[in-house]
């Protein structure tokens, strides 16, 4: 049996994981066992292990583990792409949310994205790459490592994807440029739809019946349709850097000639857990998160019907009735002062990895720049609110929604400020969208595209990876910065924070690696470096 270099040991991160400096980390569960230790043999039998291989990946892509998601998606992305804040002074105040860097906290996003994922799906693909009935197998493996490293990469940067497991004569694993890393997204993802597509009318194999979170296997035209519109994510995401190679990855996925994109509720792709979901045991069993200001300003400016299936009324005496949010990165002296603000409501034990409304909002983006086979933007607006509607049983009110052309994001008073009003965006603040809801074909680009991006925030909720990542790439929707910022001059108040740094394990294992990956980044290894695709000055 062939060994594997493993890049992240259980031992390595177990030593390094487990020291945010919260104290409910002490409910961490324990990490599954290191797949590299399982035989060839033991892994195909009944494909039972490959399965579980799979199902942990899966269920790593976005972290069931309720330490690991709020240390590396609440306290970071959710905060930064205007979802959800903390109402608790976390390590006196000086923490993500106001720019003092926990290293803690972002260091934990490895344990997901290279032991519970990237290093199972690595054995799966080893293990069926020459196997001709496992292809289906392997390009399931493909498509969940794009869905897994890209989220990694577009938090930090270069990250170790093409030369995983594959050591250099100095032991050391190197790292992709962002560059490569999304050169080699486009690659994988040519390697799982080819085969996706050559499946489609075949009966599903046991395998993939077996390991198939979301979907439950009945055919393969979900996953090459998901894999389509993860093509056409990444597309847009490099549009502003790489133009010419945007265009052409996104056409490809628009192309209807390969498969198609997600375009019904029930093409979204909800992963199963194996347990409740983390965001319900962060809000309710620690009660560390409610609602966002931006949540509040946008959904309750626009009378938006999802706001009410999203988030409950505050209960607070100050706000009572009310659906209130926090500002991120504020001045909180005690939990209690924000505790009874507006609290998300119960998720279903499954985890949102995409959902088709996105599909059209990406097509609405592309139809605004030209692409081919992109359609009309205005229609795929407005099919994006629609799916998004019907997601929450509100098909019935979309089209007066759709039509309304005068309400647009309110002003956040926050009553409760330490300081009064200094957590306050008033009418007329440059820091507050104008942004309405109908379509206007008279409209700017510029302005289109704000609609377009705004509707998209609000349909991916409560996936806050990718609400950060699109608000640096495009700009929008407007997300309020933070009022106190530790950062000492490395992170900017606005347009805010741009990535994360890379741990410190990093620096003490792979440091030569680590080094050159800061050197391809083009910056200090903080959070005010912008990320290769993420463009200051931004031209559509």
């Amino acid at each position: 049996m062939k060994k594997f270099k493993t890049y992240y040991t259980l031992s390595g991160i177990l030593l390094s994981a487990f020291f945010l400096t919260i104290s409910c980390t002490k409910d961490f569960t324990e990490l599954n066992t290191n797949p590299a230790g399982v035989t060839d043999e033991e892994a195909m039998g009944d494909f039972a292990l490959v399965a579980s291989f799979l199902a942990q990946a899966q269920r790593a892509i976005l972290p069931e583990n309720v330490g690991e998601y709020q240390a590396s998606i609440n306290l970071t992305s959710d905060a930064y792409g205007g979802y959800l804040a903390a109402e608790a002074p976390f390590v006196g105040n000086a923490n993500n949310l106001t720019y003092a860097l926990v290293p803690g906290w972002y260091s934990s996003l490895w344990v997901d994205r290279y032991i519970r994922a990237m290093n199972p799906l690595y054995r799966v693909e080893t293990l069926t790459r020459a196997d001709e009935k496992m292809q289906d197998i392997f390009a399931f493996a493909k498509v969940l490592k794009v869905s897994a490293m890209h989220r990694t990469s577009d938090k930090v940067g270069p990250i170790i994807y093409s030369k995983y497991n594959a050591p250099d004569e100095n032991d050391q694993i190197l790292y992709d440029s962002q560059e490569d890393a999304y050169k080699n997204f486009f690659k994988d993802l040519d390697s799982a739809t080819t085969v996706f597509k050559s499946l489609k009318g075949k009966e599903v194999s046991a395998a993939m019946k077996k390991s198939d979170l979301a979907y439950a296997s009945n055919n393969y035209d979900q996953w090459l349709k998901f894999a389509n519109t993860l093509r056409l994510r990444l597309a847009l995401r490099i549009v502003y850097k790489d133009p010419t190679l945007a265009k052409a990855e996104g056409e490809k996925a628009l192309n209807p000639a390969n498969g198609g994109l997600m375009e019904t509720v029930g093409d979204n792709c909800f992963i199963k857990l194996s347990t409740d979901h983390p965001l319900n045991i962060i809000t309710t069993t620690w009660s560390d998160t409610r609602m966002h200001a931006n949540i509040e300003s946008i959904l309750g400016g626009y009378e938006d019907p999802r706001l009410g299936k999203l988030f409950a009324k505050a209960t607070d005496e100050a706000v009572q009735g009310q659906f209130k949010g926090i500002r991120s990165g504020i001045e909180i002296d005690a939990k209690s002062r924000y505790d009874n603000y507006s609290k998300l409501l119960p998720l279903p034990n499954k985890m949102q990895l995409m959902v088709s409304s996105e599909a059209w909002f990406l097509k609405a983006e592309a139809a605004l720049r030209g692409w081919t086979n992109a359609g009309d933007a205005k229609t795929n607006y407005e099919n994006g609110i629609d799916r998004s509607f019907e997601m929450y049983g509100l098909g019935a009110q979309s089209s007066a929604y759709k039509s309304n052309s005068t309400r647009k994001p309110k002003p956040y008073i926050d009553p409760k400020a330490v300081k009064a009003g200094q957590n306050d965006i008033k009418e007329g603040s440059p820091l507050l969208s104008t942004i309405t809801i109908q379509w206007n074909e008279a409209d700017s680009k510029d302005r289109k595209l704000e609609r377009i991006i705004t509707q998209k925030w609000i349909s991916m909720f409560p996936d806050g990876d990718e609400a950060w990542a699109e608000y640096r790439r495009s700009g929008y929707p407007l997300v309020f910065p933070v009022v106190v910022n530790y950062s000492n001059n490395t992170i900017p108040t606005v347009p805010g924070i741009r990535r994360m740094p890379y741990p410190e394990r990093e620096y003490n294992s792979n440091s030569t690696a680590v080094n050159d990956a800061v050197k391809m980044l083009g910056g200090p290894d903080n959070g005010g470096t912008r990320l290769w695709w993420d463009v200051e000055n931004k031209k559509l």
